[in-house]
């Protein structure tokens, strides 16, 4: 019912940047809040950053300072701009939300298909 289309993974080199979109599209009542998600092999899922629909942001330690979420919320669409890139950011990059898609209706989280980032050292 929510689909999450994200764009912008890639190889880069150390010190590089990427900048990571995503947009939700579907039976949308409500979205809040929006978020990336990483997952490197051999590592559980860990939050990158989340913003919410009224510009609350969160960031996990290990990107504070380097990673700038943002949101579009008239195109249901974030960005992660993704600067000074380490090797250790190498992971599989999921979009979240938490959507409910009427009224009265339970709030689902709602991931995308993921997009690979790899630095190289």
């Amino acid at each position: 019912q929510v689909q999450l289309v994200e764009s912008g993974g890639g190889l880069v080199e150390a010190g590089g940047s990427l900048r990571l979109s995503c947009a939700a599209s579907g039976r949308i009542f409500s979205i809040n809040p929006m978020g990336w998600y990483r997952q490197a092999p051999g590592n559980q899922r860990e939050l990158v950053a989340d913003i919410t629909t009224s510009g609350i942001t969160n960031y996990a330690d290990s990107v504070k300072g380097r990673f700038t979420i943002s949101g579009d919320n008239a195109k249901n669409t974030i960005y992660l701009q993704m600067n000074s890139l380490k090797p250790e950011d190498t992971a599989v990059y999921y979009c979240a939300v938490d959507a409910r898609t009427r009224l009265v209706g339970p709030r689902m989280r709602y991931w995308g298909q993921g997009t690979q980032v790899t630095v190289s050292s």
